[in-house]
């Protein structure tokens, strides 16, 4: 492939081929535009290289012109137009300044049944209703890197694929297997048919230190959204409550540092 054929210099941030990039700190215009597309935003050399590998098909790329070197090998690898604008375009475009570079706009793939995602698994991370991205990410990237085998979500929690999350998980998102829970009321029956035992995590003094509980062959580990926790239900559906002990005074940790934690020590 020509690259230089692929190059596209851009003068204009309201150009209309650059529709993909537009407010990318804007939540709730992002939600919206990126389901009715389909697509989500990969930041960074290094996140979009893994998003090419993971299969994701890539629908453009934007780079600020003082950045360019930054992409241009990434770009020969696939058949995509790169759109490169100044510096300020840039920033005019997405909201902010681009510190990793470059950007690509990727093609979603259809999410797998959550059955399929557990049907390969021995250990899953099970997420209710955590809405900052941020924390998603950062869960996925222990995931995949202190030996958890995937991830279910709650219908209501925030989309592993926004910018930030993909951000925050240094690509993670893009190679830990992850399923959406249709129904949350009865979301956790699949996994205890599939023979997973639920442990539920909770600041909850009166629950078993992590360290004690009982693994079995299959373990799901439930986390609840920031704040309140795991719901009640979801509380009296698990096996066993589990807890990371505390000293100071302190009575929890940030979703996303329990949640490393916790991995660490049920991985084996």
């Amino acid at each position: 492939m020509d690259l230089m054929a692929a190059q596209l210099a851009l003068a204009d941030a309201c150009d209309p081929r650059l529709a993909d990039y537009v407010r990318l700190t804007d939540v709730h215009l992002r939600r919206s535009l990126e389901a009715a597309h389909g697509l989500f935003i990969a930041e960074g050399d290094k996140v979009i290289r893994r998003a090419i590998a993971a299969g994701y098909p890539v629908r453009s790329f934007l780079v600020a012109d003082d950045k360019l070197g930054t992409i241009t090998d990434v770009a020969e690898l696939v058949d995509a137009p790169l759109y490169v604008l100044p510096a300020e375009q840039a920033q005019q475009l997405t909201g902010y300044r681009v510190h990793r570079g470059a950007l690509a706009s990727m093609q979603r793939l259809p999410l797998p049944a959550p059955a399929d995602v557990l049907a390969a698994a021995r250990r899953v991370v099970v997420l209710e209703d955590i809405v900052d991205h941020a924390n998603v990410g950062a869960v996925f990237r222990s995931v995949a890197a202190l030996g958890f085998d995937a991830v279910l979500l709650a219908p209501r929690c925030a989309d592993p694929l926004y910018r930030r999350a993909v951000k925050v998980s240094m690509g993670a998102v893009l190679q830990v297997p992850y399923a959406r829970l249709t129904d949350w009321r009865d979301g956790l029956a699949g996994l205890r048919a599939a023979g997973f035992r639920l442990l539920a995590l909770t600041p909850d003094p009166v629950a078993a230190p992590i360290e004690t509980a009982q693994r079995g062959d299959r373990l799901a580990l439930l986390i609840g959204t920031e704040g309140t926790g795991l719901s009640g239900r979801w509380t009296a559906a698990a096996d066993q409550a589990v807890r990371i002990p505390m000293s100071r005074g302190v009575d929890s940790l940030n979703v996303a540092c329990a949640a490393a934690i916790a991995c660490y020590l049920l991985a084996g």
